[in-house]
């Protein structure tokens, strides 16, 4: 669902040096969790470097990954990562397939055991984009989940209309037609889940799935939104407000989807996002009414003292 590999034929990614100069606006501004993503950020030679300065600071550190690389990298993600959250994408053959590489699902299940024989309580979650290529699967993908033996399994729908995640351009329909469910595939896709939201009643009230059944079934009026069968659901966000995006040459994002405002590497980040058109933005931003929020399917919304 990411094209950010495709774009960083020049290997864009961030430095010790970038990460050094941002502790000063990360104590300014109060950070609590630096998450790491990618791509894999864990083929940036430095990414452990990152996690120790980051940790030195008692700033938490929570890595996305593929999963690929887990076993290799156990011991030191243990002691440098606070949490990891991996991408699923179906049971073995799906996920294999999604991912266009055989053997990708028994990598990710041997770098999870990997990780649990140096620590069995560490948390190891998953997120699973859920698009017309796997959406069938979806009782198979929760008991993959278990089968794995994460601890948590979250889902949300695929972004298909936005520039982020390195889209130079926005999908074309083609393209956006490969991923979103097709007008045909609603009334099916609706039939399995509410079945999943009956059969998996347990799992939801455990948190072993991260979203409520009302965030689930938003999932569905998302695709459907799509074709005019509803409005796009109503969501909570203040994304903008309590987190930032520096990508891998240093552009700095409000999230992952609107505008860059400015680059780490010409600017202090505290300074970015204090600036006049930083703050105008956000003043005059609303998620309600703004065309890219409306349409986001990846939103966050912080209390005041929330535990991350």
């Amino acid at each position: 669902m990411c094209d950010i590999w495709k774009g960083n034929h020049n290997l864009k990614q961030l430095t010790e040096d970038d990460i050094s100069g941002l502790l000063n606006s990360l104590h300014q501004l109060g950070t609590r969790l630096v998450l790491m993503s990618g791509g894999e950020a864990l083929l940036n030679p430095n990414f452990f470097r990152f996690c120790e300065i980051l940790k030195e600071q008692n700033i938490k550190v929570n890595l996305l990954s593929t999963g690929l690389t887990l076993k290799k990298n156990a011991s030191q993600i243990v002691k440098y990562v606070n949490e990891v959250i991996v991408s699923l994408d179906g049971d073995e053959l799906t996920h294999d397939s999604i991912r266009n590489m055989p053997g990708a699902f028994n990598k990710l299940r041997e770098g999870i055991v990997a990780i649990r024989l140096i620590d069995p309580s560490y948390k190891i979650t998953a997120r699973t984009v859920i698009h017309r290529l796997n959406y069938s699967k979806w009782p198979a993908i929760i008991e993959a989940a278990k089968f794995i033996e994460l601890d948590q399994i979250s889902f949300l729908p695929a972004d298909v209309s936005s520039h982020a995640f390195n889209r130079e351009m926005a999908w074309d329909e083609n393209r956006q037609h490969e991923i979103l469910l097709s007008f045909e595939d609603l009334s099916q896709f609706k039939i399995i889940l509410e079945k999943l939201l009956t059969v998996y009643a347990k799992e939801f009230e455990n948190n072993f799935i991260a979203e409520s059944r009302v965030k689930t079934w938003n999932i569905y009026k998302y695709y459907a939104a799509y074709y005019g069968l509803c409005s796009f659901p109503y969501k909570k966000c203040n994304a903008p407000w309590v987190s930032t995006v520096i990508e891998a040459d240093g552009t700095v994002r409000p999230c992952f989807f609107h505008e860059p405002m400015g680059n780490i590497r010409s600017e202090k980040l505290d300074i970015i996002l204090n600036n006049r058109h930083a703050i105008n933005f956000r003043k005059k931003l609303d998620v309600n009414e703004d065309e890219t929020c409306r349409k986001c399917v990846c939103y966050l919304q912080l209390a005041p003292g929330n535990s991350l």
